[in-house]
């Protein structure tokens, strides 16, 4: 299976740069698998499509503000995107985090940066050819604190406006974030469960709808284009995931009793998925690698709700393993005729 047989052609225009206000008065294309048919409606009629034994999981990781300036000991300026926190360093030392860095001039190991914070410094301890340092922070040093205190958003590089014309939309700390976001860890959005309000999520389990929650953090992996012409070839990365042993025992016993399970976003696909292979529903934490692509036979999933994604992702291929792939690609030409919205702050998708 080729990559390009993933392509479509999206006008720029369409990729939305603010969020819907209110969060979910976004559009909902609905799109029934085992017929193609589509449905137009506003995301808080996704009520109309839930039943009250179905169980809900919601992806309940938090977007670090992982962004951030440094200044290098010559004087020059850093601008650092934090990855996660890695896993190299040994007993006694502080903190070691993963970064991507862009600066004038070539940052050496030994090298120690100050951060934006003013307070904060780490040593450069290593870097990768792609461009990811690994850096080293004094013990008890608190780095999410830090960048909580002095970071930004991770905002998508296509929201060119951000970046390129320093107009930061002043909502963006809050609503690049779900509303039930509590770990955190991600350095990019969930995108699928920005469309719900407390309010919507109330209304549904007022319904009888079961709501479970995981924890997956979204990696910078997700934006990485597949830069190989076999589907087969391409090598996934990882994210870290993690499930409680309520939320397994919510999930089992939705298994047992036959009922649907209605998976807000890939991200939570990737752990529902992930779980469903190691055979056994239980609380575990741990990462994945799991590439889910046509002919993927899902073991848990049985509704999605999902945005629009990039053209040739991985994102697109996990959508076409579930519901087909020319239906997917129908329902995306149809999202376009109408004016849908793609992308990280753009529209939603419900797949039954």
């Amino acid at each position: 299976m080729k990559v390009s047989d993933f392509n479509f052609d999206l006008p720029r225009e369409m990729i939305a740069t603010v969020p819907a206000d209110p969060r979910d008065s976004s559009r909902l294309l609905v799109l029934r698998r085992d017929t193609g048919e589509i449905e137009h409606h506003v995301f808080r009629d996704i009520v109309e499509y839930l039943r009250p034994d179905d169980l809900l999981v919601l992806n309940n990781t938090r977007v670090i503000p992982a962004r951030i300036n440094a200044v290098r000991g010559t004087g020059g300026k850093m601008e650092m995107l934090f990855l996660e926190p890695s896993r190299n360093s040994k007993k006694g030392d502080g903190p070691h985090w993963t970064a991507l860095g862009q600066a004038k001039g070539k940052p050496r190991r030994g090298e120690t940066l100050r951060f934006a914070d003013g307070e904060t410094e780490a040593a450069i301890l290593d870097k990768s050819p792609e461009g990811i340092y690994t850096l080293g922070f004094a013990p008890g040093t608190d780095v999410i604190a830090m960048l909580e205190r002095a970071g930004e958003p991770p905002l998508p590089m296509y929201i060119l406006r951000s970046r390129k014309t320093h107009e930061i939309y002043e909502d963006d700390s809050e609503r690049y974030q779900t509303t039930y976001a509590r770990k955190p860890g991600a350095v990019a959005a969930p995108t699928a469960g920005l469309h719900f309000t407390e309010e919507l999520l109330n209304k549904i389990a007022a319904m009888g709808v079961d709501i479970a929650r995981v924890t997956l953090h979204v990696g910078f992996g997700t934006f990485q284009p597949v830069r190989v012409e076999n589907v087969e070839d391409h090598k996934m990365h990882r994210e870290r995931y993690s499930i409680t042993t309520k939320n397994a025992d919510r999930l089992r016993k939705a298994v047992s009793e036959g009922r649907r399970i209605v998976s807000v976003g890939t991200s939570t696909t990737r752990v529902l998925e992930t779980i469903a292979q190691k055979g056994e529903i239980a609380a575990c934490s741990s990462s994945t690698d799991i590439f889910i692509y046509p002919p993927y036979e899902f073991k848990l999933v049985n509704a999605q709700i999902t945005n629009f994604h990039l053209p040739e992702s991985t994102l697109l291929m996990m959508i076409c393993a579930f519901a087909g792939r020319e239906k997917v690609l129908a329902a995306y030409e149809e999202a376009r005729r109408n004016g849908y919205r793609f992308y990280s702050y753009g529209d939603a998708m419900l797949i039954l």
